[in-house]
């Protein structure tokens, strides 16, 4: 008999979520057999299931933040140990030849996968995923809190990392959500002063908790004269996907300040191109950055993203909690 596995599949663009059995995949002489401990659910994941991405192939299982332990190795594969717990996120795998990989630059491989896009991904009790994109997860950490640190922990802490701020200079972090609460510990962690711009007062407790040092509520003050009297931001971290806020929020940065966006924003911005040629101002998006060194970086520092877990079979609840911004603060489906 086969062995088999509970996965959740979509079938079609736009159809929904399907709870299936599925073979348990062979892997390949140069990949790995993963039994999936946990997977977080990602906006990207709406690529797979609305058919935004081209060349998939459905069937597809969705998912690129995987945490789970190697079952079985391809015959190519030296690197790796049985029971050794791995994660994979959004690279699914490169060609090493082309001239982004000869350079090093594996994220940008002409030829590159995508988990849960181009490769079935991690919405399954068991996925093969290639060797050279999984990253060592240690035992001492959670799982469920460690899924979301390969996407959103990967994005937010490059995206800072790499900003070019200073220790010290205002950073402010536009929307306080699945990726915002991740950026507010990072920032904090690595030296800036750190605003949160977020709509209301119901999340005021939560980010002095997670580090902020201050707090602006978007609905009842103007965001960008609050910068400004602060000295202005160095860089606002756009994590809360709203082209009109996205818009506004430029005025606040200071001389040589920039945005960087690291949310998917589908609407055009509008704003003049004034407030970049007169400041020096500069805008940006982020998608990258070291899965290896967002874990480690919160494992030193105690970055734990606020997680709340589901069961395989609840995806598609999950999915929609996500989507509509219901989900505190990431959701995680765990195979238990």
């Amino acid at each position: 008999m086969v062995p088999t596995m509970r996965a959740i599949q979509v079938s079609a663009p736009g159809a929904d979520f399907e709870l299936v059995n599925r073979e348990i995949p062979v892997p390949k002489e140069n990949e790995v057999l993963i039994r999936v401990e946990a997977c977080g659910i990602c906006r990207g994941d709406a690529l797979a299931k609305e058919g935004h991405w081209p060349g998939i192939k459905y069937p597809i299982i969705p998912g690129h933040e995987v945490v789970g332990v190697v079952e079985a190795m391809g015959s190519q594969v030296t690197d790796r140990e049985i029971g050794q717990r791995v994660g994979v996120g959004w690279h699914g795998g490169h060609c090493f030849r082309c001239s982004a990989c000869r350079s090093g630059d594996f994220s940008a491989c002409e030829h590159s996968l995508t988990t849960g896009l181009s490769t079935d991904g991690g919405y399954a009790e068991y996925m093969a995923a290639r060797s050279e994109v999984l990253v060592s997860i240690s035992d001492k950490l959670s799982p469920a809190e460690t899924a979301p640190l390969l996407c959103a922990g990967r994005t937010t802490f490059g995206a800072l990392q790499n900003c070019g701020a200073k220790g010290g200079e205002l950073v402010a972090i536009h929307g306080l959500g699945g990726l915002g609460h991740l950026a507010v510990q990072y920032s904090v962690k690595l030296g800036y002063k750190t605003a949160i711009l977020s709509r209301g007062r119901e999340k005021e407790e939560l980010a002095y908790k997670l580090g902020a040092h201050i707090y602006i509520d978007t609905n009842t003050t103007d965001a960008v004269k609050e910068l400004r009297a602060l000295g202005a931001a160095r860089v606002i971290l756009c994590t809360a996907p709203n082209s009109k806020t996205i818009s506004e929020l430029i005025g606040g940065l200071s001389r040589n300040g920039k945005m960087i966006i690291v949310t998917g924003v589908w609407e055009p911005l509008r704003f003049s191109p004034s407030l970049l040629l007169g400041g020096s101002r500069s805008i940006s998006g982020w998608v990258s950055g070291s899965i290896e060194e967002a874990v480690r970086f919160s494992m030193l520092f105690g970055v734990v993203p606020v997680v709340e877990v589901f069961p395989l079979e609840q995806a598609a609840l999950a999915f929609e909690k996500m989507m509509t911004s219901k989900v505190h603060f990431r959701a995680v489906l765990t195979m238990s």
